[in-house]
C-alpha cells in the first residue's frame, strides 16, 4: 500500500528553510521564477521525489516544480481528507 501521509512542510517555515529541500535543477528554475514575483509556498513528496507547490500572487495563481526543475502551471490538486 503507498504511504499517503501528507510530507508538506509547514508553510510558516521560512523560504531559506525550505529551499534546502530543493535539488539544483528546482532550486535554478526557482530563482528564476523569483524574479517575476512567484513564492515558494511548499514542498510535498517524499525525500526522494520532492515537489515544490509555487504562487505568483499577481495573477493568483499555483504551480507546480517538479523534480527535474520543470513547471507545470495548471496542476490538478487533490483534496486530502
Amino acid at each position: 500500500m503507498a504511504d499517503t501521509a501528507d510530507r508538506r512542510l509547514p508553510i510558516n517555515e521560512s523560504s531559506g528553510v525550505l529551499k534546502r529541500g530543493l535539488n539544483e535543477e528546482q532550486l535554478l528554475t526557482l530563482y528564476t521564477l523569483e524574479r517575476f514575483g512567484w513564492e515558494l509556498k511548499f514542498i510535498r513528496g517524499s525525500a526522494s521525489h520532492k515537489e515544490a507547490v509555487l504562487f505568483d500572487p499577481d495573477s493568483r495563481k499555483y504551480a507546480v516544480l517538479g523534480v527535474d526543475g520543470t513547471v507545470d502551471d495548471n496542476p490538478i490538486f487533490h483534496r486530502f481528507r
